[in-house]
């Protein structure tokens, strides 16, 4: 498995923090316009009106994340 060095807050500038503290938005840190990409296209997927529920939008993300064998 890869290893990423996350890039702490207090080296990123104040405009380049994101609020998810989550370790696969924060990965993105090396390069801190991809990581608000991620983050934008994550709460665009699964936070905004859909036709899927909250729930089953996380069943499919289950679902997809265990056909790839990710172990997150």
């Amino acid at each position: 498995m890869a290893h990423i060095r996350y890039v702490p807050d207090d080296e990123l500038r104040p405009e380049q923090r994101v609020a998810d503290k989550d370790h696969i938005i924060q990965v993105h840190a090396v390069h801190p316009d991809v990581m608000r990409a991620h983050l934008d296209l994550y709460l665009a997927t699964m936070r905004r009106a859909s036709p899927l529920s909250r729930v089953q939008r996380e069943v499919v993300a289950v679902a997809v994340s265990a056909e790839n064998l990710c172990h997150y």
